[in-house]
C-alpha cells in the first residue's frame, strides 16, 4: 500500500471515530456538563447538518486548491476541532468544535477518493477507494467502541484527545507522503451543484436515502442510554456491546454490496428496509431483556447500513439516466442525504425522549424506516413504467 494511501484510510478511521463516538459518550457528556440527553443528541445533528451544508459549498469553493494542501488542512482543521472538542469548557464551545470537524469531515471524502485514485494505477482505483474506505469500517469494529470505553473510565473529552492525535498522524502523513503535485480537475460550480436537485427522479432517492438512513439515527443516537438506563448495562458492558455491534456493522456493509449486486438496488433495498423495520420494532420490546437486547443489537448492526452500497448504486444509476452531465455531482449530493438523515433523525429522536420517553426511540424509527421501504418501492414502480433496468453494475462507496 501506497504510505499516501495509508494516511488516507488514517484519516477516514478518524473521522468516522469522532463522527459517531459521540453516541456512546452521550450519557456522560449529558451528566458532565449538566445537560439533557436530546441535548447531548444535538451534538449528533449539528456535525452531521455541517458536514451536508459543508461538503457541497466548501468543494466548490476550493476547487482550485492544490489538493494535497487542501488536504493538510482539512486534517489541521479536523484536529483543531478534536482539540478545542478536547478543552471544551461548556456545551456551547463543544458545538463550536463539531462544527469545524464535520465541516473538514464533509470536504475530505469529497476530494479523498479521487485522490486515492491517483496514487495507484488506474486498473486499482477501486481497490484503493475501497482501502480508503475501510477506515470507516475499522472506526466502527474498534475506533468507536475503544474511544466509549476511554471516554467513560477517563471522561469524555480523553476521547477527543485521542482522536486528535490519530488526526496529526493523518496531517503528518499527508505532509509527508501525498505528492505535491496532483492533476485535478475542478469541481463543478454551485449553480450547476444545486440544479441536479431539480431533478424529480434524483430527488426522490436523496428522499429515500435520508429518511432510509435516519430512520434508524432516531435511536442509534440514543444507543448507549437505552443499554444503561432500560436494560440496565453498566456503561462498561456498553462498550463492549458497541464491539459487537460495529462487526456486525461491517459484516452487513458487505451483505448489503453484495444483494445490491445480485438482485439490483432496489429489491435490495426493500429488503433492508423491511429488515431493518422489523429488528427496530423488536428492539422496543427485547430492549427490557439483556441477552435479546444484544441478539437484537447484533441484528440491528446487520441490517443498520447494509443500505448504504444500494443506495449509493442506485443514485449513479438515476444520474446516468436523468441527469447524465451530473452523475458526480448526483452522487455527492446523495453523501449529503445521508448527512441531513443523520442531522434529522438524531433531532427527532431528540424530541422523542424529551416529549415521549426514551423508550419509544426504536417503534418510531421502525416506522419512519417503513416510510423509506414505500418511497423506495415508489421509485421502483416509476422505473419499471419507464423501462429502466433492473439490475446495475456500478461501482459501490460507502455513505461518509
Amino acid at each position: 500500500m501506497p504510505l499516501a494511501l495509508l494516511a488516507l484510510t488514517i484519516s477516514a478511521f478518524a473521522i468516522g471515530t469522532t463522527e459517531f463516538v459521540i453516541v456512546g459518550l452521550i450519557p456522560t457528556i449529558s451528566s458532565d456538563l449538566a445537560i439533557s440527553l436530546p441535548s447531548a443528541g444535538l451534538l449528533v445533528s449539528l456535525y452531521a447538518l455541517s458536514v451536508a451544508v459543508g461538503a457541497p459549498v466548501l468543494t466548490a469553493l476550493t476547487g482550485r486548491v492544490p489538493r494535497k494542501l487542501l488536504l493538510a488542512g482539512l486534517m489541521a482543521l479536523f484536529t483543531i476541532g478534536n482539540l478545542v472538542a478536547w478543552r471544551a469548557p461548556s456545551y456551547e464551545s463543544l458545538i463550536v468544535a463539531r462544527v469545524l470537524t464535520g465541516l473538514a469531515h464533509g470536504v475530505f471524502f469529497s476530494v479523498g477518493s479521487i485522490i486515492a485514485t491517483t496514487l495507484v494505477p488506474r486498473e486499482k482505483a477501486a481497490s484503493a477507494i475501497a482501502t480508503m474506505f475501510s477506515g470507516m469500517t475499522v472506526a466502527f469494529v474498534a475506533g468507536i467502541p475503544l474511544g466509549t470505553f476511554i471516554g467513560q473510565h477517563f471522561g469524555w473529552r480523553a476521547t477527543f484527545l485521542v482522536v486528535a492525535v490519530f488526526g496529526l498522524i493523518a496531517f503528518l502523513g499527508a505532509v509527508a507522503f501525498v505528492p505535491r503535485k496532483l492533476a485535478h480537475t475542478p469541481p463543478a460550480g454551485l449553480f450547476k451543484q444545486f440544479r441536479v436537485l431539480a431533478q424529480p427522479r434524483l430527488a426522490l432517492v436523496y428522499a429515500m436515502t435520508a429518511v432510509g438512513y435516519g430512520g434508524s439515527l432516531i435511536a442509534f443516537t440514543f444507543m448507549a442510554p437505552l443499554l444503561e438506563q432500560i436494560t440496565g448495562f453498566s456503561p462498561s458492558a456498553v462498550s463492549i456491546v458497541l464491539v459487537a455491534y460495529g462487526v456486525s456493522v461491517a459484516v452487513g456493509n458487505m451483505w448489503g454490496g453484495k444483494l445490491a449486486d445480485s438482485v439490483g438496488p432496489v429489491k435490495a433495498l426493500k429488503r433492508i428496509f423491511l429488515l431493518l423495520a422489523i429488528v427496530l420494532f423488536a428492539l422496543t420490546f427485547t430492549v427490557h431483556n439483556p441477552w435479546l437486547a444484544v441478539l437484537t443489537m447484533l441484528a440491528w448492526g446487520a441490517v443498520a447500513f447494509g443500505n448504504v452500497p444500494g443506495l449509493q448504486v442506485y443514485v449513479v444509476k438515476q444520474a446516468r439516466h436523468f441527469a447524465p452531465e451530473s452523475a458526480d455531482v448526483a452522487s455527492g449530493f446523495n453523501i449529503a442525504a445521508f448527512n441531513l438523515g443523520v442531522a434529522g433523525g438524531s433531532s427527532l429522536g431528540g424530541l422523542i425522549v424529551a416529549h415521549l420517553g426514551l423508550g419509544h426511540t426504536p417503534w418510531i424509527a421502525a416506522a419512519v424506516t417503513l416510510g423509506a421501504y414505500a418511497l423506495t418501492a415508489f421509485s421502483g414502480r416509476l422505473d419499471s413504467r419507464e423501462g429502466l433496468p433492473e439490475r446495475t453494475a456500478e461501482p459501490v462507496e460507502t455513505a461518509h
